[in-house]
């Protein structure tokens, strides 16, 4: 992976002889990372109701964090201030850092988008903030991750293949500029290949982002809207070009048909809330597919969730117990379920990983798959309109705030705000 002298290093150990799937060890200052691996997610420096001794006891090797929700909250200078991420949250292993570009242009009308960058207005309470490439660089070295994502533009589905194209153009200039502005060789600094559903621009972006030559790749701009199909068309049109010797990372995609899926066309690691979201909510992953945990049927069950599963909630509770918790309301029941399902991700990589080793992949893949019951699209709608619900709501939040941000300015001298970066104040 480069310089000898490098403390990152990514050895394939084993090549499926029927699939892509490839079995790697991901060498960082934090630790090693076994691949195939998913990566639990930790947003604002904590997995949701999970301590970082119970994430590691259910076999996280690396989390991530995002640098735009840690930009605003507490501000990249606090964490540098208090040791950096690793010692903020207590957690002596791997963590990745996204940069932010996914939340930012999420937030739609409430950015204004140029070359240099972007101005936006925090989810939090309307102030207008400013990211460059420069800036989440530094921000995401003040942070300390190990691994630490390029800022890049992802588009949303549909978008036309014009509108693909300038962002794919401008992820590419923000990636130079990004390599250019990295100063700390003990972060691995990762670029993104972009190009929505157009393959003719996947292919364009993945030849340009490569010969930037990279510590490792990532494959952004899914799990956007786009259709599974056109998911994995991406995928198989990117993967084989990236190189063979570097850590491959499909970014936001998750479920576990999808990790599945995903190894079997060549890549490494996995990020998604998915595990964790739909936990809290009550549903849980077995073998056999999604089982909701308010359901009737288990109102006596004895048994635990998964009988198969060696996790913290089956090897102390019956499935009657964590039904119970769920229909109490008690906050025990968040823990619980998430342990049980991170804890399946990291048994299903390891079972992958295992399979790749004996060269049974493709029959552990066609098992898995023709068992598996799918979510549903109706179900998958309506996830989506439920996250697209609480974005609105914070939309209509955050203009009415910056309405009254206008009104008061008008009125008087502007007040001052803090720089998330740098911690002083500007105006």
């Amino acid at each position: 992976m480069g310089d000898s002298a490098s403390p990152f290093s990514f050895t394939l150990q084993a090549v499926d002889p029927h699939t892509a799937a490839r079995a790697g060890r991901f060498r960082t200052p934090h630790g090693d990372i076994t691949t195939p691996a998913f990566m639990p997610v930790g947003t604002q420096a904590t997995v949701k109701a999970l301590t970082p001794e119970d994430l590691e006891a259910l076999g996280a090797q690396i989390i991530l964090s995002n640098t735009y929700h840690l930009f605003l909250r507490p501000g990249a200078h606090v964490i540098a201030k208090l040791g950096g991420l690793h010692r903020f949250m207590h957690w002596d292993h791997p963590i990745l850092t996204d940069s932010g570009g996914f939340q930012v242009f999420s937030l739609a009308h409430l950015r204004r988008l140029d070359e240099d960058g972007v101005t936006f207005r925090s989810h939090i309470d309307g102030s207008e903030q400013r990211l460059t490439p420069e800036r989440v660089i530094e921000a995401e070295e003040q942070l300390g991750a190990d691994v630490i994502m390029c800022f890049d533009e992802c588009v949303g589905h549909p978008a036309t293949p014009a509108t693909a194209r300038d962002a794919m153009e401008r992820t590419h200039r923000w990636a130079e500029r990004c390599r250019r502005a990295q100063t700390r060789q003990d972060q691995a600094l990762f670029g993104i290949v972009q190009g929505g559903v157009y393959q003719n621009l996947r292919l364009e972006s993945a030849a340009t982002i490569t010969a930037l030559d990279f510590p490792g790749y990532a494959i952004g701009g899914v799990s956007v809207g786009e259709s599974k199909e056109e998911c994995w068309q991406a995928v198989e049109t990117v993967a084989p070009l990236l190189p063979t010797y570097k850590p491959r990372y499909l970014m936001g995609v998750g479920s576990p048909e999808d990790l599945v899926d995903g190894v079997a066309r060549g890549i490494d690691l996995f990020d998604c809330v998915l595990p964790t979201r739909i936990a809290r909510n009550g549903t849980v992953f077995t073998d056999a597919g999604r089982v909701t945990l308010t359901r009737g049927a288990l109102r006596e069950q004895e048994a635990p969730i998964d009988p198969t599963c060696d996790c913290y909630t089956c090897s102390h509770f019956s499935a009657a117990y964590v039904h119970h918790l769920f229909k109490a309301e008690e906050l025990l029941a968040y823990r619980l379920a998430s342990i049980h399902n991170l804890r399946y991700m990291a048994r299903l990589a390891g079972r992958m990983r295992q399979a790749i080793f004996l060269g049974e992949f493709a029959a552990f893949s066609e098992t898995f798959l023709s068992t598996y019951r799918v979510a549903d699209e109706s179900t998958r709608q309506q996830q989506r309109e439920k996250r697209l619900a609480a974005w609105t709501a914070i939309r209509a939040r955050l203009d009415g705030a910056a309405g009254a941000a206008g009104t008061a300015a008008s009125e008087g001298p502007g007040t001052r705000r803090r720089d998330p970066i740098r911690g002083n104040a500007v105006a």
